[in-house]
């Protein structure tokens, strides 16, 4: 899940009380029934906090025999996190790690000084068919961790911290601290990352973050005096924000402190340009490690990345 687009969005308002603007993701086909939507970046909105990146795909049905093939790619600069409601994407890396990411879970990838990854559906899956619906983030790692090396931690469902409230919601801390508690995911500057179900007329208060920016996945919310509905990321005003579920509605706050201006050039981020050329220089020679087990294809650098 890689290929940025040209206009990744639509702006619907701006400075509405609470929200400060409501962004629509363009839609975009990556073959064989996968969509996703892309939320950042923006033309206005490059980054929320630390985070460049957010795509929401799916849901999608894949009929027996189909599935998910993302070939090997490289990244730099970025930590990608991968959560699913439903369904399972196997991941290969360029350290050698194999392995499900199920829903509930968080896949941590920090690439740093340059890392290899795909994202398959395994054979035995495959051949059943099933459904698979989730989210792909890329944090931005500081200056002085962008070259750090690379690793990757899998944090299953049951160590993600969880609260249920009186009124009926839940709520799930992913990365950073809210609501009193801490998610076990590693952070490298102050990010917040949460998801909330919350029932039909039911209301939380949001606690504040320098930046924050509301997803809404199922359902809508009221936010102040607007109201966000489903696939629209509303980038919020510094405060505390009460928000009210107009039907059961599930939404994530994504947002922290932002670490300073970023390039983003295909899969490449990092605070300077000659970095993602001597990365996509890497690339097309050969010069990025392979992915054990999957050495065999990989997706070539895109001709715009030529200098």
């Amino acid at each position: 899940m890689s290929r940025l687009l040209r206009k990744s969005c639509s702006m619907l308002s701006t400075s509405s009380g609470a929200i400060k603007a409501s962004l629509k993701p363009m839609v975009k086909s990556l073959g064989d029934g996968f969509t996703v939507r892309r939320a950042l970046p923006f033309v206005s909105q490059r980054s929320v906090g630390p985070w460049v990146f957010f795509d929401h795909f799916g849901p999608v049905d894949y009929d027996p025999g189909e599935g998910m093939d993302v070939r090997p790619h490289p990244h730099i600069g970025i930590a990608t996190v991968t959560y699913l409601f439903e369904g399972e994407i196997w991941h290969r890396d360029s350290l050698g790690n194999s392995m499900p990411i199920h829903p509930g879970a968080i896949n941590l990838m920090v690439t740093g000084n340059g890392m290899v990854h795909s994202e398959r559906t395994r054979d035995t899956l495959r051949a059943e068919g099933y459904r698979l619906h989730g989210l792909q983030l890329w944090l931005a790692l500081p200056d002085h961790e962008e070259e750090r090396d690379a690793s990757f931690h899998h944090h299953p469902a049951d160590t993600i911290p969880v609260r249920a409230l009186p009124n009926g919601a839940n709520i799930r801390i992913m990365m950073g601290s809210a609501f009193d508690l801490t998610s076990p995911v590693e952070t490298f500057s102050e990010t917040v990352y949460y998801e909330v179900d919350l029932p039909d007329g039911a209301t939380i208060d949001l606690p504040s973050a320098t930046e924050a920016a509301i997803y809404v996945v199922e359902g809508a919310l009221e936010i102040g005096d607007a109201t966000s509905d489903p696939f629209i990321l509303s980038v919020l005003t510094p405060g505390e924000h009460p928000v009210t579920a107009r039907g059961r509605t599930r939404f994530a706050v994504v947002g922290g402190d932002p670490v300073g201006k970023r390039f983003m050039k295909w899969n490449f981020v990092s605070s300077r340009r000659e970095r993602i050329r001597k990365a996509a220089e890497a690339w097309r020679n050969g010069d990025f490690p392979t992915v054990p087990g999957d050495e065999s294809d990989f997706i070539p650098l895109p001709e715009t990345m030529v200098f």
